[in-house]
């Protein structure tokens, strides 16, 4: 296929990610991951494609379809799921399903970097929900373009394109495309907030919208906090910033990482009592000049451990998943 009609450019920072590395693309079918395929690939961006099919629509096998024919036409590796969904909990479980194939993939084959389509109707969804749930500047721009992962690097290179924008290069470019319809169902939260709040407000003022988050990311690096943080199986520990509200980003930050989404209450919790266990799961102490985080263990400890933990200063609610995980105290 010959895309001369339309061209949209990778930015900058995400081509330097992407060349020369191994890149899997998470591809639906639908406008924005349809249209990421054909930008990447004229765009000189070598990638694989991986996509999961839920079964929940009438459409889903056709696409499932697509991602394979594309994948054969243009010579990609594909990696297939097929699995279903609960009625209950859609979004959430789908998600969990979808980014622990990814992962999976990732491990398995080595991949550097995992594309994602979001765009900037994406962004600024996020955006909004988070501002009426309370959140702080980290949370409200929480989709940003390059995110470290672990073992590979999350790119999202389409921030700065509306879905109008894309659907107009596909268009254009004669590509073809699926619509999900559970995009329109308002059931879910976010196409609620979609409909009555971000598309109406892009329509009107998409480049000013654009611009405020170029300066907003300006903002958050010049107020960011660079904490070096130590990870051993699923504990955290690093060294506290000057001010508590960079304290608590960086914990929001590794408690979704561990699958936890902290309320406001509770982010105030921790900023006032300093040694606190959410929810009965997870230990968040802000002890000296360091900051603790794990999952919160009730587990019997012998004397010799206990003292151990003394001597290092580490706080007696981390000791019992330390000890319960057999991580060796020299390595802290």
């Amino acid at each position: 296929m010959q895309l001369s009609k339309m061209k949209l450019n990778i930015p900058k920072k995400s081509l330097e990610v992407l060349k020369n590395k191994k890149n899997l693309l998470a591809f639906s079918g639908g406008v924005d991951s349809s249209a990421l395929f054909f930008i990447l690939l004229s765009n000189h961006i070598d990638f694989d494609i991986a996509t999961v099919n839920y079964n929940t629509r009438e459409n889903s096998k056709l696409e499932a379809e697509y991602a394979k024919a594309l994948a054969k036409e243009f010579q990609k590796e594909i990696f297939l799921k097929e699995t279903s969904l609960p009625s209950s909990n859609f979004e959430h479980t789908a998600r969990k399903i979808r980014y622990d194939f990814f992962e999976k993939i990732i491990k398995e084959k080595h991949y550097d970097n995992l594309i994602t389509a979001h765009q900037l109707d994406d962004k600024l969804e996020w955006f909004l929900m988070q501002f009426a749930k309370g959140a702080g500047l980290s949370e409200i721009l929480g989709l940003n373009e390059i995110t470290t992962k672990e073992d590979h690097t999350l790119v999202r290179p389409l921030l700065e394109y509306t879905k109008e924008e894309l659907l107009e290069y596909l268009k254009q470019n004669g590509i073809k495309y699926f619509i999900d319809e559970s995009n329109q169902d308002e059931r879910y939260k976010r196409n609620r907030f979609r409909k009555a709040f971000s598309a109406p407000l892009l329509k009107e003022y998409k480049e000013g919208i654009k611009k405020s988050f170029e300066y907003l990311e300006k903002d958050k690096e010049l107020i960011s906090c660079e904490n070096e943080i130590k990870n051993i199986e699923d504990l955290y520990i690093f060294t506290k910033c000057e001010n508590d509200l960079q304290n608590i980003r960086v914990i929001d930050k590794i408690l979704k990482k561990l699958g936890y989404i902290l309320s406001k209450a509770q982010r105030d919790e921790i900023i006032q009592k300093k040694d606190v266990v959410i929810s009965d799961s997870f230990s968040v102490v802000m002890q000296d000049d360091k900051i603790f985080i794990s999952p919160y263990t009730k587990i019997k400890m012998p004397k010799s451990f206990k003292e151990s933990c003394r001597i290092k200063k580490i706080p007696p609610k981390i000791r019992g998943y330390l000890y319960e995980k057999k991580i060796d105290l020299l390595s802290l």
